[in-house]
């Protein structure tokens, strides 16, 4: 009995200290390092135990911690990340695993983005190039289109203006094609014609380009080439956040150097002395301009320095969730950003707010639903960036005052223009609000009967709003006699209200559009007998769409106070509106065939039907054709050349399409005149015009597109290159016809499909990446060739070889070829010249030998605005916790004209004043003193005034510290990175008066210094 009790104790106590101590031993934590095969510490692997939503993912330094139950020893850890393949660990009774993940890169079978899909790369035999979302995160740039120079072979990308929320960059996909709209494609997440001006880099996964047949998938609209861009979906974890702050501060990359006072004021003299007439300043005046001694009578103004401060401000904040199980992912991001402007006097910006949830969920084992929603609102509060330039550069003198004592700002200028008033806010605001609204809800079903088949559909719906107001106001300007003063020895002013109007104007626009889109795909994949893959792809698409605008403008307001339409005169407003729809409907396809990855064809087509043309030319038929051989897969390579481990000849050949033309051409068009008709007395009716000559054979323009091209890889994917050159004929490019109907008919016939222009050139990428223990490097360079001639389009006939436009590139200009300054009288009469010629006049090429210099000694030029070379270099270097990103991007083979309105109307360039001819400069390479208009060789039809636009830019520049693990994990997050970067930093070009991009009356381009940092936990 004893001993029955004291073995019931026993159990009792066994049983207490079991409860007590268990739970400390029922979950263990597992500990370890992913790298790849060179060595190099892999971040952001998934780390997953298998069959549960139990992760984690690495830090920055491929170290990883995740603690799951002592019931789960038995399982396994799952470690997979892009670009390698996934790999599976059983647990067992280790606490520390350390994981080595095999690159997927040497065998290029890493998944690149395509029309409609993703394909493996080792398969891909069209022209594409692809870029990481990372990448383009290492640029402040606020516009994600300014990120894009440099980074993909064949992108051309120039920016005329760097006014914040109005700095979209012009976007060309092998140069120019057609001489219509240029424009390329832009798919955001399988759904066409979305914008990526207003999209935030840090959501964005992928960029991919289509720049051959590869885009005939997209028919009608494709012809231009095609931008994919992929955001960023959630993947198997727990809930990792990421917060990214940014501060920056910009100024413009190059501020024109303009005649200070002394300078302009001998100037003016030199006109009035070559026109014979007496000097408008004594010599007494123009060094009062210069010491200052009288600075409200004789003033030397630098009007950027009045009007410019020394930098604006910008920054942004984004902040991103991701994670999920295998039933559920989700990645939710918002963000915000602000770009200040320049000037001193004004508030005026940019701000963008934005969200983007990515919701993927798994309903059954066979049906998955995929839900999108991204948001964004824009506001723009700026002013008249056109005319303030005008008036800055063209109107401004460095002899006037820019305001009196007390910032009153002075008159006596055009219209009132004074630029210190247009920069502020007493001229009113120039305010726009725009939002955006996209959506898309896709379900896949993959059939469980039939290996390898499945069927998605697409419902995507996305609606724009935009609504703005112009708000303009007189505002007071002081005039001063010159003569009267006060005690302060300040001069006494008056005050009257100027400016465009007396009284104050609004102008209100709105205007709201949305699009519906619906498409079904089938996707087939195959295996036949282990060698045989087939990949098919068959879609239907329909696109509807729908918009209005609206216009309401009235003057007249007795008060500024109140900024409503209501408060205008009824007599002084003006309306108007209209509405547009659209609609298309589109089959298309792809067949892919590949024999053991070693020789591989691809077929794609798309019958495209487009609203746009009549219902008898509506539709159209566009296939694409390419075919590739993996070379290096053959036995007599492996065996004699294996240090190039992957080689890849390739070759395409499509059809596709451009319809970005205006719709409904295939109908007449009418319009109501401005006049009323009168009867009786009576203002009656507007009349109704015809407005344009229906064309019923309008249709679409034609790119017949061919491309050759090679890939490789050396020393186990050290070393990747890719060359290829490219063949575009344009043909149907919608034009009038000039020679055939000549204007002396007086007749105005539609422009017909009679167009055609070739476009060829090459593209060379060159990338080497390497690690020296710690010390990890890569280097990439790209560089491509593109140049156009029009082939035909009716040129008028008579025109003389060199100055016809066929055979030359599209919008080339006309000039007279300007050859030298005329030293002295002599040199003039020895030459052919135009009539009244003096010495300092810019001498002109005799073209056609005729002894005399008129309208047929222009000859037509052989560049444009356009680049014919862009290319970029891109470094990323990496030692222990330091990085450093570096991007070189330039651009050759562009000119642009120049011609500023000097002389009595306005100042001078530093450049057109240093050097220029004079009495005592006579062998001077620049021109005289001139007027405006006044001498035959002022204005900017001779080559003269051509500015060549190379250059080479220090594009963008980061450099950054991670945090080390150990100071991670004592604040408990998964990684915290520093970093400084920059935008536009350093630009070395032969032109030093404006900035290469941007020549002329436009905002300047920004340099940006940025500060950031990047917390994930």
């Amino acid at each position: 009995m004893e001993k029955h009790f004291f073995s019931l104790k026993w159990r009792l106590l066994t049983i207490i200290i079991s409860f007590c101590i268990t739970p400390a031993f029922t979950q263990f934590t597992i500990k370890g390092k992913v790298t790849s095969q060179n060595g190099d510490n892999l971040s952001g692997v998934n780390v997953l135990l298998k069959g549960t939503g139990i992760g984690t993912r690495t830090d920055n330094e491929g170290s990883y911690s995740i603690t799951i139950a002592k019931a789960s020893q038995d399982n396994t850890l799952l470690f997979s990340n892009v670009g390698f393949k996934p790999i599976e660990i059983a647990i067992g009774n280790q606490l520390t695993i350390n994981v080595t993940l095999e690159s997927t890169a040497k065998d290029l079978g890493e998944v690149v983005v395509v029309g409609y899909g993703t394909q493996k790369k080792a398969t891909v035999t069209g022209s594409i190039v692809t870029v990481k979302g990372d990448k383009l995160q290492a640029s402040p740039a606020i516009n994600f289109t300014n990120s894009l120079a440099g980074r993909l072979p064949g992108l051309v990308a120039v920016n005329y203006s760097g006014e914040p929320g109005n700095d979209n960059a012009t976007i060309r996909i092998r140069g120019s094609n057609t001489l219509g709209d240029n424009s390329p494609l832009v798919v955001i997440d399988g759904i066409a014609n979305r914008t990526m001006t207003g999209l935030d880099p840090s959501v964005v996964e992928s960029i991919t380009v289509l720049k051959d047949a590869s885009a005939a998938i997209y028919g009608a609209q494709a012809a231009n080439g095609v931008i994919l861009i992929t955001t960023k979906r959630g993947t198997i974890g727990k809930p990792r956040v990421n917060v990214r702050l940014n501060y920056g501060l910009s100024k413009p990359t190059i501020i024109p150097k303009m005649a200070d006072a002394p300078t302009y004021a001998t100037m003016i003299n030199e006109i009035n002395a070559y026109a014979g007439r007496p000097a408008t300043y004594t010599p007494e005046e123009i060094k009062k301009f210069g010491d200052g001694s009288d600075p409200w009578a004789y003033p030397n103004t630098d009007w950027f320095d009045v009007v410019f401060k020394s930098h604006a401000q910008q920054n942004n904040v984004d902040v991103s969730i991701s994670g999920g199980t295998e039933n559920m992912k989700y990645f939710i991001a918002g963000g915000f950003n602000h770009q200040g402007a320049i000037y001193k006097n004004s508030d005026r910006d940019y701000s963008r707010y934005n969200f983007r949830t990515n919701i993927d969920g798994k309903i059954s084992e066979n049906i998955f639903l995929s839900f999108d929603v991204a948001g964004r609102q824009e506001n723009r509060n700026l002013g008249s960036t056109g005319t303030i330039f005008t008036y800055l550069i063209n109107r401004s003198k460095p002899i006037f005052v820019a305001s009196y004592p007390g910032n009153k700002p002075a008159s006596g200028y055009e219209a009132g223009a004074n630029p210190v008033v247009l920069t502020s806010d007493l001229v009113g605001y120039n305010r726009s609000k725009t939002y955006n609204l996209s959506s898309n809800i896709k379900l896949l079903v993959t059939v469980p009967w039939v290996k390898g088949l499945s069927i998605t559909g697409n419902v995507s719906f996305d609606k724009d709003i935009y609504n703005a107001k112009s708000w303009a106001t007189p505002y007071m300007l002081y005039s001063w006699d010159r003569l009267t003063y006060d005690a302060n020895k300040e001069p006494v002013v008056k005050g009257a209200l100027s400016g465009p109007s007396l009284d104050a104007s609004l102008t209100q626009n709105m205007s709201d559009g949305q699009r519906l889109l619906l498409n079904t795909l089938l996707n087939y994949d195959v295996r036949v007998k282990e060698k045989h893959n087939f990949k098919i792809l068959a879609g239907v698409e329909k696109i509807t769409g729908e918009s209005m605008d609206l216009m309401a403008f009235r003057r007249g307001f007795v008060s500024t106070a109140i900024d409503q339409i209501f408060a205008g005169a009824s007599l002084a407003k003006d309306n108007g509106g209209s509405a547009t729809q659209s609609a298309r409907l589109n089959y298309f396809g792809r067949v892919n065939y590949d024999f053991l990855q070693k020789y591989l064809l691809e077929f794609v087509w798309r019958y495209d039907g487009s609203y746009i043309f009549s219902d008898k030319r509506r539709f159209g038929f566009f296939p694409g054709i390419s075919a590739g051989w993996k070379i290096s897969e053959e036995n007599f390579w492996k065996n004699n050349i294996a240090f190039i481990n992957s080689f890849k000849f390739r070759g395409s050949w499509g059809k596709t399409g451009n319809d970005r033309i205006a719709p409904y051409q295939y109908l007449s068009s009418y319009g109501f005149g401005v006049t009323p008709y009168v009867f009786n007395g009576n203002l009656e009716v507007q009349p109704l015009n015809e407005l344009r000559i229906a064309n019923p054979n309008v249709t679409w323009e034609v790119a017949n597109q061919s491309n050759i091209g090679v890939d490789g890889e050396m020393f186990g994917g050290k070393i990747q290159f890719s060359a290829e050159y490219f063949y575009n004929l344009r043909t149907n490019i919608l034009w009038f016809r000039n020679a055939s109907v000549p204007v002396s008919t007086g007749l105005t016939l539609p422009r017909e499909n009679i167009g055609e222009v070739i476009n060829q050139g090459y593209e060379v990428q060159l990338g080497y990446k390497g690690k020296l223990g710690n010390f990890y490097y890569e280097v990439s360079g790209n560089g491509a060739v593109a140049k156009n001639k029009i082939k035909f389009w009716d040129e008028v006939s008579g025109v003389p070889e060199y100055q016809q436009s066929t055979g030359r590139p599209i919008n080339a200009g006309l000039f007279y070829n300007a050859i030298g300054i005329f030293r002295d009288k002599a040199a003039v009469d020895k030459s052919p010249h135009w009539a009244n010629a003096r010495p300092g006049d810019i001498i002109f090429e005799d073209v056609n030998n005729d002894g005399k210099i008129d309208g047929r000694d222009m000859v037509r030029s052989r560049k444009t605005d356009i680049p014919t070379f862009t290319g970029g270099l891109s470094v990323d270097l990496g030692y222990k916790n330091l990085y450093a990103s570096i991007l070189f991007q330039g651009a050759t083979g562009a000119v642009r004209t120049y011609n500023l309105e000097s002389g009595a109307i306005g100042d001078f360039l530093v450049d057109d004043a240093d050097g220029r001819w004079t009495v005592d400069n006579p062998d001077a390479k620049k021109p005289r003193t001139w007027n405006t208009g006044g001498e035959y060789w002022s204005t900017a039809n001779n080559t003269y005034w051509l500015k060549k636009n190379d250059y080479l830019r220090l594009k963008n520049l980061q450099i950054g510290y991670n945090i080390p693990k150990m100071l991670s994990d004592k604040f408990k997050i998964n990684g915290l990175s520093i970093y400084v970067s920059g935008l536009n930093l350093i630009t070395f070009s032969p032109e030093k008066t404006f900035d290469p991009e941007t020549v002329g009356n436009v905002y300047p381009l920004s340099k940006v210094f940025n500060a950031g940092i990047n917390l994930t936990f």
